[in-house]
């Protein structure tokens, strides 16, 4: 599967922002859950207020166990840990 165009425009928004020194990270409340998430923001300023764009947050625990890779010799399949 492709990487959707939206999702390259969000990746390529945060690479500018990192560039420019203008990411944050913030804690902040799911607003499902209720449970506290640390959130990757981009920091765009309007006047002189500042608007803060999530992009999404960091995973807890290990990131290892919460992602399947692509698998690089199927295209279309992840590679699944055994133990999941």
């Amino acid at each position: 599967m492709a990487i959707p165009n939206h999702a390259r425009t969000n990746f390529d928004t945060l690479l500018r922002a990192a560039s420019e020194g203008n990411l944050a990270l913030i804690e902040c409340l799911d607003a499902s859950t209720r449970e506290p998430r640390f959130v990757l923001c981009a920091v765009g300023r309007t006047g002189g207020e500042y608007v803060f764009t999530p992009f999404g947050h960091l995973a807890d625990g290990n990131p290892y166990d919460a992602y399947q890779p692509p698998d690089p010799e199927d295209p279309a399949g992840f590679i699944v840990n055994p133990s999941s």
